[in-house]
């Protein structure tokens, strides 16, 4: 019988990770989507798409389907499910693992003003109007009608409906990868002055803060929230590593 693993999913990291233990053939998989995303990246493996009802509807939900492991793999800002998923582990005792991508680090060059939250990045934007690109999730975008001076290009996956309560906003739908060059093109084309950005870390949104190093922009970055303290990995190659040391093929449950 194989083993059961459920993917707390939703970013590049899951998908890639699902295919890396889909490739072992020993696992059987399911991937899991909070569903914010309208149009979600094809995915490898079978998916379930919703929410569980809390730490305590996920920890059911794990002894009913009988998983032997729990994996979180979302995004570094998913501070509430990642925080369900470490109760949902106790409560089931199911074992925990968490895929914790590496956050960009400030280099040389770069114009960093550094927040905790959406509001305090709202603040920070001033009282002066400046053109800001918002490099957010469309549900983090509300707290920004309370500064409707400024002038805002947002950025998002699917389209923000109902559209901002202001009198400057243009909306563009895009999902990464962003070149460096087309970010600056961006940039300069929209005569940006600020970006509001979270530390998401990767490759796949790092080329805009690479754009605003060159053009000397400031970045108002948003800092990570303090996440559960599980065993984690920060790479797909070493946890899927550690899975298959974990869960070996000739130890199938069951045989």
């Amino acid at each position: 019988m194989l083993h059961s693993i459920l993917i707390l999913g939703g970013t590049t990291e899951a998908r890639q990770l699902a295919e890396r233990l889909k490739d072992m053939q020993r696992f059987r998989l399911e991937l899991s989507l909070a569903g914010r995303t309208k149009v979600p990246v094809a995915q490898p493996v079978p998916v379930r798409i919703g929410g569980f009802g809390g730490a305590e509807g996920l920890g059911h939900y794990l002894k009913a389907q009988n998983f032997d492991l729990l994996v979180d793999a979302t995004h570094p800002y998913a501070a509430r499910i990642s925080a369900n998923a470490a109760k949902a582990g106790e409560l089931s005792g199911v074992p925990l693992i968490a895929l914790h991508r590496t956050g960009w680090t400030k280099q040389e060059g770069d114009r960093w003003h550094e927040v905790d939250s959406v509001e305090a990045a709202v603040d920070a934007l001033g009282e002066v109007p400046r053109r800001a690109l918002l490099a957010l999730g469309r549900q983090e975008l509300l707290p920004f009608e309370t500064a409707p001076q400024h002038i805002y290009l947002v950025r998002s996956v699917d389209p923000v409906e109902p559209p901002l309560a202001l009198p400057q906003v243009t909306y563009l739908t895009a999902r990464g990868p962003f070149r460096e060059a087309d970010e600056r093109a961006l940039l300069t084309e929209n005569r940006i002055e600020v970006i509001v950005s979270k530390n998401s870390g990767g490759s796949a949104s790092y080329g805009k803060i690479v754009a605003a190093r060159s053009l000397r922009l400031p970045v108002i970055m948003i800092r990570r929230p303090v996440l559960p303290d599980v065993p984690a990995f920060q790479t797909v190659d070493a946890l899927a590593d550690h899975i298959a040391q974990a869960f070996p093929a000739d130890q199938l449950r069951g045989e």
